[in-house]
């Protein structure tokens, strides 16, 4: 039985530094489409007319219904069956991004029923018509009401973010078992990511911590 050995972990540093470049890269641009995406089907839900709005809502039922990985499936090994052809990296931003921005939908929808009706009437009677009056009043206001329950679902983002190392993308897990493949030392470096993973989920909680500093003051 052999103990534990970190000394095989430094030669791969920079193969797990990329790893960590990659998370960022796919957290970060899935968390914009999450959060973009959940304001547009929350807005459609509550304002579509119900031709546009039931699909919507049944697209969110199936996303919220359906585990992620077999979303990533469906995405990037699926799709490519009826001719759409996404590389993994999309693929991993799209699933990931699509399947937060149901959630992040959810609690925009409660977050903007929740606005003052006075809101809108006041900016009605300014002139604003029912787009501006969403974009500059309510919308605005919703977020910033939401902001916590919105920052939870990108801390759990970014751990989902390892579920696309099963398409092929070379986010932090990938490159773990790349070297763990050459190694054969499964433990030092699921510890190491471990560790990584804690270390950009601080980051992150700190980075959430000031967002949410800055929209009590503009309250």
């Amino acid at each position: 039985m052999h103990g534990l050995d970190f000394s095989v972990v430094p030669p791969y540093a920079e193969l797990l530094w990329m790893g960590v470049w990659w998370t960022v890269v796919l957290t970060v641009s899935a968390a914009v489409l999450s959060f973009f995406g959940g304001i547009f089907f929350a807005l459609v839900v509550l304002y579509a007319p119900a031709i546009i709005a039931y699909p919507v809502r049944l697209f969110m039922w199936l996303f919220m219904g359906t585990p992620l990985l077999l979303q990533l499936f469906l995405i990037y090994f699926g799709l490519v069956q009826i001719g759409i052809d996404i590389p993994a990296l999309g693929a991993g931003i799209i699933g990931l991004g699509l399947h937060f921005a149901v959630y992040n939908a959810d609690v925009l929808r409660a977050g903007i029923v929740a606005v003052d009706p006075g809101q809108s009437e006041g900016a009605r009677s300014l002139g604003f018509g029912r787009f501006q009056t969403l974009r500059y009043v309510v919308v605005p206001q919703a977020v910033r009401n939401t902001a916590p329950p919105i920052g939870n679902n990108m801390i759990a983002l970014l751990k989902e973010s390892s579920l696309v190392s099963v398409i092929g993308i070379a986010e932090l897990v990938h490159a773990a078992q790349l070297a763990i493949s050459e190694t054969f030392r499964p433990f030092e470096f699921y510890i190491t990511v471990a560790v990584l993973y804690y270390v950009l989920n601080l980051v992150l909680e700190a980075g959430l911590r000031q967002v949410e500093k800055k929209v009590e003051v503009s309250r």
